[in-house]
């Protein structure tokens, strides 16, 4: 018979030491999924706090319903999320950052998928072949991880009716095709509902009310509605909205200039450069901002920032 490790050895030997067979298992040098799976979702919180301005909703939203899921152990579905927001609001940058924390190797995990519609499924006379793949690519890999994330970005740009055919794997059947996969999370982000979210937003500014005070109910309903009956975005007539399989809407606000500026800001920061009165200046001259009379929020949010700035250093 083999000896025990050493590290094993002693771990046994140490008297009401707590131990924890898998993360033992993972630091002897076994990899797989569940040593993969790491969430460190106080630190996620943080990371939003810091690094996102203007979307204390979408942090709000985000973090409760992945710690709550998280911290489920048999958790009776995936948690299904959708993003939806102007473009550079955020959505991309948010994700990726729940992938940091979620996995070890963050968005480079093997167990994370991601999709994007002009890349994977670009041809739409080849939507049933896409569709086949794609439940085929899904079953297989939650064979063979159960904490795996499936990421679709440009949700408004995907075929419709491709989309639904992944419906079985989002609902609170116990088994889909032989395969376990409640512990799933599948995250769609789409552009779909930015009009809906930005009228709300001038509502509030219009009205001197504080944007912090606009909460999910003040948008879900509009935001549904505008994906479900646009015959071009990759949700409409979608079971899955129809069905109500998506756990949570997260919806990202238009930016207003104070948060381009804190962008502006933490940009300069992260490239290690002194902070500039004069280039944040110069990048917010260059942005437009809408409506046209009031220009209250960035048209592009913060998505053009790091560029800006580097124009004009």
């Amino acid at each position: 018979m083999s000896p025990l490790p050493p590290l094993l050895l002693l771990l046994l030997a140490a008297p009401g030491a707590p131990w924890d067979l898998r993360a033992l298992s993972c630091g002897l040098g076994a990899g797989g999924c569940d040593c993969e799976f790491r969430p460190r979702l106080e630190e996620l919180d943080c990371d939003l706090a810091r690094n996102v301005f203007g979307q204390h909703l979408a942090r709000e939203l985000l973090v409760r319903a992945v710690s709550h899921f998280v911290g489920t152990p048999d958790p009776v579905k995936p948690l299904v999320l959708s993003f939806h927001g102007w473009s550079g609001t955020g959505k991309t940058y948010v994700s990726s950052m729940l992938l940091k924390h979620l996995y070890r190797q963050g968005s480079r995990s093997p167990y994370v998928h991601q999709f994007s519609p002009t890349l994977h499924f670009p041809h739409a006379e080849h939507v049933d072949q896409y569709k086949e793949d794609l439940r085929r690519w899904i079953q297989g890999n939650l064979s063979s991880c159960g904490r795996s994330v499936f990421l679709f970005d440009e949700m408004d740009k995907m075929h419709p009716g491709l989309i639904d055919v992944i419906a079985p794997f989002l609902g609170p059947s116990w088994v889909v095709y032989g395969t376990n996969y409640r512990r799933a999370i599948f995250l769609f982000i789409s552009n779909a509902g930015g009009e809906q979210i930005n009228r709300l937003a001038l509502e509030f500014w219009q009205k001197q009310t504080d944007r912090e005070e606009i909460q999910l109910e003040d948008l879900e309903a509009a935001i549904s509605k505008a994906v479900l009956d646009n015959p071009h975005n990759g949700f409409w007539k979608s079971q899955i909205f129809q069905e109500k399989l998506v756990d949570v809407i997260v919806p990202f606000l238009p930016l207003r200039p104070s948060h381009v500026r804190q962008c502006a800001r933490s940009e300069l920061d992260m490239q290690g450069l002194l902070q500039q009165d004069r280039v944040i200046q110069s990048v917010l001259n260059s942005i437009t901002f809408f409506p046209d009379e009031e220009k209250v929020f960035s048209s592009t949010g913060c998505k053009t920032v790091a560029s800006r700035i580097n124009f004009f250093l």
